[in-house]
């Protein structure tokens, strides 16, 4: 007997297969659901948090990421008590996405790094990140205000960071206080910078990246300058 299978163009867009890499694949989703992932882990819970670190995203798309996560079981939304709006947390599941994360993450620096282009890096989100790994504890009691100027930015050039305790506000307009660091350089040389390509001491005698202001900030920049949290992590040559 003569057995005739019938493949429709319907029937491949499905895998037919019992594999859970493929179903973790589909709950996961594509870039965006990563870099909201990312955000929770690092203690976003707010829509708004979530809309200023990811700059690029549009508010439909980041609706809809978060609709899907909350659907796949990864998010709760819950609302606060006393406040309008809502927040969103890591379920038991999404909580167990961390290390895949994060171990994706090295992966990729050790192996596409060299592949990123400088329209890759987002010049806010990138600022979202510097600001948040700025080493506080180094920095001396009270107010310190930052200015970072990035000479090559199409929009958006100059930033600040108003410096108070453990507390780093973000600004992207003048806040009208006295700025004790001005930080300059090109994007892509402050990112090299960040990223421990290049250590601050360096990039200033290269001439790549300017620091102009108070003594005791420029002898210290090594100590206080913003750091990713994957520094250590090399790029491989792709061989």
């Amino acid at each position: 007997m003569n057995f005739v299978v019938t493949t429709t163009e319907a029937h491949l867009n499905k895998s037919g297969s019992l594999c859970p890499a493929l179903k973790a694949a589909d709950m996961i989703g594509d870039k965006w659901v990563l870099l909201i992932l990312r955000e929770l882990f690092l203690g976003a819970t707010r829509y708004s948090d979530m809309q200023r670190a990811i700059a690029r995203i549009s508010p439909s798309v980041l609706s809809g990421r978060l609709k899907q996560m909350e659907a796949h079981g990864l998010i709760i939304k819950r609302t606060i008590k006393g406040q309008k709006g809502s927040e969103y947390r890591l379920t038991r599941s999404g909580k167990e996405l961390a290390p895949l994360v994060d171990q994706l993450s090295r992966w990729g620096l050790r192996w596409a790094r060299r592949r990123l282009e400088d329209e890759d890096i987002d010049v806010g989100t990138f600022m979202w990140d510097f600001h948040r790994t700025l080493k506080v504890d180094e920095l001396p009691d009270g107010e310190t205000v930052f200015s970072v100027q990035i000479t090559n930015a199409a929009q958006q050039d100059k930033w600040w960071l108003l410096v108070n305790g453990e507390t780093v506000d973000l600004c992207t307009e003048d806040p009208g206080q006295d700025v004790d660091l001005y930080i300059t350089g090109a994007l892509s040389d402050i990112v090299a910078v960040w990223m421990g390509d290049v250590t601050p001491k360096d990039a200033v005698a290269a001439g790549t990246v300017q620091l102009t202001g108070a003594k005791h900030l420029l002898s210290s920049a090594a100590r206080w300058f913003p750091r990713s949290i994957y520094a250590d992590v090399r790029p491989e040559d792709g061989t």
